[in-house]
């Protein structure tokens, strides 16, 4: 006869693994040495409630000094849209809030106050009745009435255009425009250049080629760097005036974010390229900006 095989222990074994009860992993949940280790190895850091208290308070003076220390650096660069209040920057304000606009302040359609007043004269001078030569045949009174009716439809036609190219009736695009003339005017190198030394001179290179000499400016300068800044500025307080009061207008928000770091690009251009000279000192100066404008990350 073949031997017998017991399969009962073996199949109890199969029973307890499929249930994932191992014995072994039984007797070591059991055991009750583990248990007291684990025990003793938590409960003296939780009972000790003073270290606890310790470490919350260092965490806590840690938090506020980091606090501290980063409205410390934002405060020292300043702040990337504001601009410091300068002469020319409150000139700009006014243009854009229309608050006292004068013919000295400016025109619209790209007039001048000095050109306007030399039309006028001009058309008053063409429209001026004629006197009669013969002064027997002259009549004194018609001639008077026909100057004074002469005199008050100059003086009437003269205010009518004072009227239309007046900035308080034009709109926003037209004070831009105007206040785009002023920011080439004020930094273009047309007029700069007469009263801005040179920048630093750098090292000299025996082995460099001899760059050859630029022609002299025709005209106003309109593309330098220090004018696309100027006129970006400009857009910029614009947009943070409108911002103001629409702050659900997430479109020009963006267009914003879009001009304050091409700003910031072209900031960083004029230092490296004007090496931190007058040029560069001047354009800062005068559009009162701070370090944060050009300096670090900007996150609006």
């Amino acid at each position: 006869m073949p031997p017998r095989i017991s399969i009962q222990p073996s199949l109890k074994a199969l029973t307890r693994t499929i249930s994932g009860q191992s014995p072994a992993l039984l007797s070591k949940a059991n055991s009750p040495t583990l248990r007291a280790a684990s025990t003793q190895a938590k409960s003296p850091r939780k009972a000790d409630f003073f270290m606890i208290a310790q470490a919350r308070q260092r965490k806590a003076a840690n938090i506020s000094r980091q606090t501290a220390l980063q409205a410390e650096r934002e405060a020292s660069l300043g702040n990337p849209v504001e601009n410091k209040p300068t002469s020319f920057i409150q000139n700009i304000q006014a243009v854009q809030n229309g608050s006292q606009l004068s013919s000295a302040s400016g025109l619209n359609y790209y007039l001048k106050s000095n050109e306007l007043g030399s039309a006028l004269e001009f058309s008053r001078d063409l429209t001026e009745p004629l006197q009669n030569p013969d002064p027997n045949t002259a009549d004194p009174q018609h001639e008077k009435e026909a100057a004074d009716h002469h005199q008050q439809s100059h003086i009437n036609a003269k205010d009518a255009i004072q009227r239309i190219v007046n900035l308080n009736n034009g709109n926003t695009k037209d004070r831009l425009r105007l206040n785009v003339q002023k920011c080439i005017e004020e930094f273009g190198r047309h007029s700069t250049d007469s009263y801005l030394p040179p920048k630093p001179a750098s090292v000299n290179q025996i082995s460099g080629l001899a760059h050859p000499e630029k022609a002299p400016r025709v005209g106003r300068d309109t593309g330098s760097p220090e004018v696309q800044v100027a006129i970006l500025t400009v857009k910029i307080m614009n947009l943070s005036r409108h911002l103001e009061t629409a702050n659900k207008d997430k479109h020009n928000k963006r267009n914003l974010q879009l001009l304050v770091h091409k700003r910031q690009k072209l900031l960083q251009y004029v230092r490296r390229k004007e090496r931190g000279g007058p040029r560069w000192q001047n354009l800062m100066d005068t559009l009162g900006l701070s370090e944060a404008a050009w300096k670090g990350e900007i996150a609006l």
